[in-house]
């Protein structure tokens, strides 16, 4: 394809995003810096149309974009918008305070919502992905306990547990060192190599006692928990007046399913994601665009983010967004293991 005919394409973008009018040759010859006329523009438009590129809705003399023409836009034109000085601002200071796991996600997905005026979307952090920052044994009567893991990003899990044996203080205070000593730092996939040799260090009936804890605690580091997404910002779908109320209503219903929250996900990496109408997969989603990326500490993804808005969406501010909240995230969690 011409450059020339690039930089119509992405004229008609830009002008369609902003003004949600289909865009016609005299406003892109008054707009631009292409210094052609109307009826040159008229022509490469019929090229870009007869491409698949943009399309004329309905008896308006404009041109709107096709998703063809979105991807083409996106794959070829598109650059990363700087972000304002409120926006740096905003992302670098809106975890200041943040006191655990479900403050961290519900303040990014606020704040991205908040500064791409689409709905945002975050994945919690994996379980599986994480390392274990500390566990903790609470004695809640001689012979029941409560077994905490606590991961790197934050992530608590707990379970209450009915010992054979009763335990005293002093040995669970010993068994706590001995299980932190031994597995702090660690994969959660590695969390069971050297639990077992703990045993050897107790009589016979604090040993089935401890073998209790440690078999829940392997258990706990190695199942897959039920993975959670959280989105926000439902409201700014009514924002685009060219969609119907039917049209919301169908987005809105598909983004009522955590599976069709994780699918979106699903394919997020370290790299920027955007897919757009009619590449998503759920039937409901297809007039909206995806813009996700994965979020992690040293370059393992520990979960992902994004934002959906219709296909008429500003790609590239969402995408200087999303790329910016996932790298903030990522830090943030690698300061604080």
């Amino acid at each position: 394809m011409e450059s020339r005919q690039l930089e119509i394409l992405k004229a008609i973008v830009e002008e369609y995003v902003a003004t949600e009018e289909p865009v016609g040759s005299k406003i892109i010859s008054e707009k631009s810096a292409l210094g052609i006329s109307s009826a040159t523009i008229r022509n490469e438009m019929s090229i870009l149309e007869g491409q698949g590129l943009i399309t004329q809705p309905h008896t308006s003399a404009g041109r709107i974009p096709t998703d063809k023409g979105y991807r083409l836009f996106v794959d070829k034109i598109a650059t990363v918008k700087p972000l304002s000085s409120a926006e740096r601002r905003a992302i670098e200071t809106f975890l200041e305070g943040a006191n655990d796991l479900d403050d961290i996600v519900m303040r990014t997905v606020r704040l991205l919502a908040q500064v791409t005026k689409q709905v945002a979307v975050v994945q919690y952090p994996l379980l599986t992905k994480s390392r274990v920052r500390h566990i903790e044994l609470v004695l809640l009567t001689p012979s029941r306990l409560m077994l905490v893991l606590i991961t790197t990003t934050g992530r608590v899990e707990q379970r209450v547990l009915e010992l054979p044996y009763d335990l005293s203080d002093a040995l669970l205070a010993d068994l706590r060192q001995r299980l932190n000593a031994a597995v702090v730092g660690k994969a959660m996939s590695d969390v069971g190599q050297d639990l077992e040799a703990i045993l050897a260090h107790f009589g016979k009936n604090e040993r089935t006692s401890t073998a209790l804890i440690i078999s829940n605690l392997i258990e706990m580091a190695i199942e897959r928990p039920e993975e959670k997404v959280v989105l926000a910002g439902t409201a700014n779908l009514a924002r685009s007046n060219s969609e119907s109320s039917a049209e919301i209503h169908g987005v809105l219903e598909a983004l009522e399913e955590q599976v069709v929250l994780l699918r979106l996900l699903s394919d997020a990496g370290d790299t920027m994601r955007v897919r757009i109408g009619a590449e998503q997969a759920e039937s409901g989603l297809q007039r909206t665009s995806l813009v996700s990326m994965g979020y992690g500490v040293d370059g393992n993804s520990l979960g992902a983010l994004g934002i959906l808005g219709p296909t008429r969406m500003d790609y590239s501010s969402s995408m200087s967004a999303v790329n910016a909240v996932a790298r903030y995230v990522g830090r943030f969690l690698m300061d604080n293991q």
